[in-house]
């Protein structure tokens, strides 16, 4: 491997091999090998020797949607580390933020909102690194990356070339793209396109707007935009903090399920049987004519609610947010996947809808 700054030790640089350490559920066991890569070279190097070794691979970025086997891994990680952001003016009021795969994806938003820089303000908040933002398309408030997302830096691991792919490439869906669930490229750098003048993008949804006091579709103060957000969002315990361990999750664990044009008549009927037929059942339109439900509606009408503990209440649902399970302290991965389990097992047998995961499981399975 090249690169001074890389570093390898065969366990991870806090003296033990937990993956634990670097995953916001704090759970997931030892790796073969950990290496931390802090510049591209570095990063794109280490990737291009494991594979010509051979070896199992898995690249961490921040840990936030990662769910790792008690077994741990037994291969080697590249820890991201790269960092690096530039501010093109390419006229008309917009700018071009390029950003390498390895920044604290929060502080990347800040950065934007302190230069007065309109579009990542919903997206205040969310845990994790810049280069997995287009992986699987991280969205929140009403807005996602794909709005604004120009391209993507990826390391081909067919080729081990690096090459720049437009964002109408990366087949950018619901939570999720090419890129999602597949090993054959590693973003290096992300680039998106934002809007000077200081306003944020359009006020889509609904809670946020009541929250702002604003109509929904206008603009309002990129900067008080980005506080209503984060406020929202530490009511549910989605912001991360150490002491609060309804912040020890991966966040939500389920995507809101789509539902077929063709079905949606008969999955309606089957809920308001269950719910009353006076129940609004919130529903939003998708792509293709489908319509996605609230999964975290669902499962509190299922009869999960917040705090639902798990076996030996070791993994819990939050007590904030019903979407997001928790690690309470001395959680085990079989214990969390156990009450997904049940949640995704309730959910199914009363309405008949299905909930997928989020995150990506690593050596485990629901």
């Amino acid at each position: 491997m090249s690169g001074a700054e890389g570093t390898r030790d065969g366990a991870s640089p806090t003296g033990g091999s937990a993956l634990a350490a670097y995953t916001t559920l704090r759970l997931g066991g030892p790796a073969a090998g950990f290496v931390v890569a802090e510049d591209a070279e570095t990063l794109a190097d280490a990737v291009r020797e494991a594979d010509a070794a051979g070896s199992r691979l898995l690249v961490l970025g921040g840990g936030s949607n990662l769910v790792v086997a008690d077994e741990g891994f037994d291969g080697h990680v590249v820890r991201i580390a790269t960092r690096g952001l530039r501010f093109d003016s390419v006229g008309d009021g917009l700018v071009q933020l390029t950003a390498e795969a390895g920044e604290d994806w929060d502080a990347v938003v800040a950065e934007t909102v302190r230069q007065g820089l309109g579009g990542l303000e919903c997206l205040s908040g969310i845990p994790g690194l810049t280069g997995a933002t287009p992986v699987q398309n991280v969205g929140a408030y009403g807005v996602e990356v794909s709005e604004l997302l120009l391209s993507v830096d990826l390391l081909d691991r067919r080729t081990g070339n690096v090459r720049t792919v437009r964002a109408e490439d990366l087949g950018l869906v619901y939570r999720g793209s090419v890129l999602k669930h597949s090993d054959q490229a590693v973003v290096l750098r992300v680039r998106f396109l934002l809007r000077d003048g200081g306003r944020s993008a359009p006020v889509r949804y609904a809670e946020l707007a009541r929250t702002l006091d604003a109509e929904p579709g206008s603009r309002v103060d990129v900067a008080e935009a980005r506080e209503a957000v984060l406020a929202l969002r530490r009511g549910k315990g989605m912001v991360l903090d150490p002491a609060d361990h309804d912040t020890w999750s991966a966040g939500s664990f389920f995507t809101n399920p789509i539902v077929e044009a063709a079905d949606l008549s008969a999955v309606l009927s089957r809920i308001g049987a269950k719910v009353g037929p006076d129940q609004r059942v919130p529903q939003y339109p998708a792509s293709d004519g489908r319509t996605k439900l609230s999964a975290a509606w669902l499962i509190e009408r299922a009869g999960f609610g917040k705090g639902h503990p798990g076996p030996g209440g070791r993994a819990r649902l939050s007590t904030k947010h019903t979407l997001a399970l928790t690690n309470r302290g001395e959680a085990t991965t079989a214990d969390l996947l156990s009450l997904a389990r049940e949640v995704r097992d309730g959910v199914l047998a009363q309405f008949g809808v299905s909930l997928a995961p989020e995150p990506v499981l690593v050596d485990c399975a629901l």
